[in-house]
């Protein structure tokens, strides 16, 4: 077996990198593919901004010629900066079901690190710190939300084998689109705006949304500053990842939640399109698009997937209003099914505000840890 770091100049290698995991999930009627041009962007780093300040490598292992396991490794610059580490980030782990193969390849990233005078490595984790990361440990035979990471069951054991510790857990949860809030939430809300002048913000296009990205940024950056995942992102960072949400996201199941004339929380919802996705195999021409457009107007799931107060407001009610605001707006649509995606376990605010609101958990993802 050979392990080889890759040439990003390459595209042959680059090519063979991104496709692996779409032969190793081919039977698997779970997994969803990401779009092809945005995994070469990872790849690339003179169109991604994320190497405008960090360092990334990426590692194939090959038997008989054959790509049987992928992993890159991070040096995120700002990331290190702002936590005061020294830590190593993998990502995009691949590998078929044998511990030869998953070792060699944290072999590499091991010694990718300690040549770096790094201390520890974790993940797994995207080149930016809003993309979705962890490892599947529960919740196998559902199907995953949009752009919510989906593997084998084997992975948590080649991980741990490595000499990895958990980290945390991130939990998605459900609750039925009908579902009745507690008559006590319902108060709360009616209390929080008649008392505390809070107010709920809708928007009703996306160029209305995209003026208040730079806003709810800042919103996010001091709700957000304390969780695992968070570093903050340079202004090309976020303008990546404004156009992700305002891609996706219709303006209406987007909430801002404000005191007087100050933002003071958000949230963020959005159809499910995870179908279109798999169907798209990848690639939006000739045919993705279709399949995207198609699923938007059939699916009848919804994604929660981000919602954050100003750590001045936490406790304050504001997020309940949020919710209940949430609620009267999913009504106009053809929704079924609310999944809420990866609250953190150790958030046990956010994790008691949606037990409260009657979600049941029932998916895992997992993040490492391993000192070198």
């Amino acid at each position: 077996m050979k392990i080889l770091k890759i040439d990003l100049a390459n595209r042959e290698w680059v090519k063979r990198f991104i496709a692996f995991p779409f032969e190793l999930y081919r039977s698997s009627p779970y997994w969803v593919p990401p779009l092809w041009y945005e995994m070469e962007k990872n790849l690339d780093p003179r169109r991604h901004p994320f190497y405008e300040h960090s360092q990334a490598d990426f590692f194939l292992a090959l038997e008989d010629g054959q790509v049987v396991g992928r992993i890159g490794v991070q040096e995120n610059r700002r990331h290190n900066h702002f936590r005061n580490v020294k830590d190593a980030i993998f990502c995009f782990f691949d590998s078929v079901e044998d511990e030869r193969v998953s070792q060699a390849l944290f072999d590499a990233i091991f010694d990718w690190a300690k040549q770096r005078g790094l201390e520890r490595v974790i993940g797994p984790k995207g080149l930016l710190g809003s993309q979705a990361g962890g490892v599947l440990v529960e919740g196998f035979n559902l199907f995953p939300a949009l752009t919510m990471p989906y593997n084998y069951s084997y992975y948590d054991r080649l991980i741990m084998a490595a000499g990895f510790e958990k980290d945390t857990d991130h939990l998605s949860g459900y609750v039925p689109a009908d579902h009745e809030f507690p008559e006590r939430i319902l108060r709360i809300a009616e209390k929080v705006k008649e008392k505390r002048g809070f107010r709920v913000k809708n928007f009703t296009s996306k160029e209305e949304m995209k003026a208040w990205i730079p806003v709810v940024a800042r919103v996010h950056a001091e709700a957000f500053a304390q969780n695992y995942s968070f570093v903050p992102p340079t202004e090309k960072e976020l303008e990546m990842i404004a156009h992700s949400i305002i891609r996706i996201a219709d303006p209406p199941l987007v909430k801002v939640v404000m005191k007087d004339e100050k933002v003071i929380g958000f949230l963020i919802s959005y159809h499910d399109i995870s179908r279109g996705f798999q169907k798209a195999k990848g690639k939006i021409y000739p045919m993705g698009w279709f399949w995207l457009w198609l699923e938007k107007r059939r699916t009848k799931w919804l994604n929660v997937n981000g919602a954050g107060l100003l750590p001045e407001y936490w406790g304050s009610g504001a997020n309940v209003l949020l919710y209940t605001e949430l609620q009267k707006t999913v009504r106009q649509y053809p929704f079924e099914h609310v999944e809420v995606v990866q609250v953190d376990e150790k958030n046990l605010a956010s994790k008691s505000d949606m037990e409260a609101i009657g979600v049941t958990w029932y998916k895992r993802h997992r993040n490492y840890w391993r000192m070198l």
